[in-house]
């Protein structure tokens, strides 16, 4: 059993660790999700996070895991005769690949080795054709912690391909890398609250361009839950469209509130600094499992060059420090481990962490 008095700390790639004072904002009285008040909790979320996203677009507030965007944006902006490029660099964006199909639509794949990134070349190569309505791509690629040239690539579509829409998975790299939505030119982009934001899992922020939501209007069987005409309707009544996970929003109100205040450059920054101690720790110790050029800010996965054992050092740390750290993922399970460095998590803590660490390795 868990000790909920003294909970575990988590640098896993997420959930992490939720700091006590967000917790206390997740426990505040509830509204009414039809009320005034409610509203304007809504509206003040949604105003911020258009700061932090630097979007003047719509801001929807999905109470879902992230992978329900996965599903939302294919069922809303793409017909049943379009074909969809799903770009796969890792276990999340081959998974949204997966999702295409299930939504009855047609893909192709453009599937990189795990660790590489996915490149404007190798995109361009691919969009040359002209068949493509849209394109999934993963910001920060949680399995690997490879953080793919976005920036690059948004120049490259919107030079080239400015019809096709962009769909992006940027669960692990929302807040704590830059996401300049409008300026990028994405149609929909979004992240789970258990990653950067530093909040508990089950709900999701995400950005949905004008575009996105017209294309929607002549898409057929969207389906309700995630029915981009109806939210863009309750977003303007500063509403979602089904009963919200309130708390979650009362937390987000708190984190955007803080992020606003600390400003985007300082908190990237910090996502930066952090990363840079893990990645050069990880080089003294270890090798990283990506090229350092494409290596995340959020998380860092390491590739276990001492073939230590992963599962006894990770249970070593937690049952001495109360402190989790996590294994490779999927097929990178023994071969490589993970520690996060997101959301309210500080340098200091990852410091002491690795220490942890360096302790048990010798």
């Amino acid at each position: 059993m868990v000790d909920w008095k003294n909970p575990p700390r988590l640098f896993i790639p997420g959930p992490i660790q939720v700091k006590s004072d967000v917790l206390q904002e997740l426990a505040r009285p509830t509204l009414g999700h039809r009320d005034k008040e409610y509203a304007q909790l809504h509206g003040e979320v949604a105003e911020m996070l258009k700061k932090l996203l630097f979007t003047q677009q719509y801001v929807f507030l999905s109470t879902s895991s992230g992978s329900g965007l996965w599903e939302a944006s294919i069922r809303n902006c793409v017909a049943p005769d379009e074909t969809v490029l799903a770009t796969c660099c890792g276990a999340f964006s081959d998974k949204w690949a997966d999702v295409v199909k299930d939504c009855g639509r047609n893909v192709d794949v453009l599937k990189v080795e795990w660790g590489q990134a996915t490149t404007p070349e190798l995109i361009d190569a691919k969009l040359a054709g002209g068949k493509y309505a849209a394109i999934t791509l993963i910001y920060n690629e949680t399995s690997t912690g490879l953080m793919n040239p976005i920036y690059d690539i948004a120049k490259m579509m919107k030079a080239k391909y400015p019809d096709v829409l962009v769909f992006v998975d940027a669960v692990s790299g929302m807040i704590g890398q830059p996401v300049h939505f409008d300026e990028l030119g994405w149609d929909v982009a979004f992240a789970s609250v258990q990653k950067a934001f530093g909040l508990p899992p089950g709900f999701t922020v995400a950005a949905v361009s004008r575009r996105a939501v017209e294309k929607a209007k002549s898409v057929p069987a969207k389906g309700y839950y995630f029915n981009f005409i109806e939210w863009a309707k309750a977003a303007e009544k500063n509403q979602t469209l089904v009963t919200p996970s309130i708390p979650h929003i009362m937390g987000l109100h708190y984190q955007c509130t803080k992020l606003v205040n600390e400003g985007m450059e300082n908190v990237w920054a910090r996502h930066r600094a952090m990363g840079n101690f893990v990645r050069g720790w990880a080089k003294q110790k270890f090798e990283l499992f990506c090229e350092e050029r494409y290596a995340s800010n959020t998380l860092t996965t390491i590739k276990n060059t001492r073939n230590i054992n992963v599962g006894e050092v990770i249970k070593a740390v937690k049952q001495k420090h109360n402190t989790i750290f996590s294994a490779g993922y999927g097929q990178l399970k023994d071969k490589t481990f993970r520690v996060a460095h997101m959301g309210d998590i500080t340098i200091e803590e990852v410091q002491e962490l690795l220490g942890w660490i360096d302790e048990e390795i010798g």
